[in-house]
């Protein structure tokens, strides 16, 4: 059983997209996708530097085109499910047939656009933290006045809030955590301070006529398979401003008997905490070019007929 995910902001580095560009029709086509979204995705996912993909507006567009590019170049894959981590749930639809290509790029598009303008309301952050109890550390947060913005399992919280919270977090870990590690990214994004962009988001929304899912559908909000494209959009719109349960996500790829998970580029994040969630399902990273024969030899070794 094939479970295919995508990750969320913080992941991209610079030149990331460079060697999938070099695949036929690659570089065609994520052209085209730039015009259509007035965003040069080829320059930032080549040449810009960390400073300028780590820009909002910049990396959400990235991030969904690449793994629906690396996706494409898998070839003809049907996973049983799919899942996206924060923005990474809107390449998930494109995966389900739920937004075509181009409704995905231009609803991400205006998504970046929207958090960036709310993030720049407040000096605002995100910090993971490694290690300790999940109680105790939400709990610990919520003193400090953070939101624990991403529950992602296998002993790691990202905690959400002002600069000035996450610097009193730094010194005040909760007892257990072993390392606070601040991420790169623009905002406290999946808290009250994005919610602003929410009310964009679905001005946006309702250009979208979304389909229903071709498979099971994995909603990063509480890790419920949803069935229905109206349900999935409305979902992706309040999801800005709601926590990411990316633990109860890897319980239902558990309960659905998930027994391979491939994350599309840029992967590693979400295998990193599948290997310590997920015991016996077999995991890999679209990293490069240079995983798709491992990838397509797991997928038909792990998808149902």
């Amino acid at each position: 059983m094939l479970v295919l995910v995508a990750p969320g902001q913080g992941a991209q580095t610079p030149g990331f997209l460079t060697p999938w560009l070099e695949l036929p029709g690659a570089a065609d086509r994520v052209a085209a996708w730039s015009d259509a979204i007035g965003l040069d995705l080829v320059h930032y996912g080549t040449q810009a530097d960390a400073d300028a993909i780590r820009d909002t507006a910049v990396a959400q567009p990235l991030l969904v085109a690449a793994g629906i590019l690396s996706a494409a170049a898998l070839g003809d894959v049907a996973p049983d499910a799919v899942a996206g981590h924060s923005v990474g749930e809107i390449t998930a639809a494109a995966f389900a047939g739920v937004l075509s290509d181009t409704a995905a790029l231009s609803l991400v598009r205006k998504r970046g656009l929207a958090m960036a303008e709310a993030a720049a309301i407040t000096a605002t952050g995100m910090s993971a933290l490694l290690g300790g109890d999940p109680e105790v550390s939400t709990a610990h947060l919520k003193k400090l006045g953070l939101t624990p913005a991403n529950v992602n399992g296998a002993g790691q919280i990202v905690a959400a809030g002002t600069l000035e919270q996450l610097a009193e977090l730094d010194e005040n870990k909760p007892e257990g955590v072993r390392k606070v590690v601040p991420l790169k990214v623009a905002g406290a994004f999946h808290t009250h301070h994005m919610a602003p962009a929410v009310d964009k988001l679905a001005e946006a929304a309702k250009a979208i006529e979304p389909a229903d899912p071709k498979v099971t559908y994995v909603s990063n909000k509480d890790g419920r398979a949803v069935a229905s494209g109206g349900e999935v959009l409305e979902r992706l719109v309040g999801q800005v401003a709601n926590p990411v349960r990316w633990d109860l996500c890897m319980e239902t790829f558990q309960e659905l008997g998930a027994t391979a998970l491939i994350e599309v580029c840029p992967g590693g994040t979400l295998t990193g905490l599948a290997k310590r969630a997920l015991p016996g399902v077999k995991t890999l990273a679209l990293k490069t070019p240079d995983d798709l024969d491992a990838a397509r030899a797991l997928i038909a070794e792990h998808a149902h007929a």
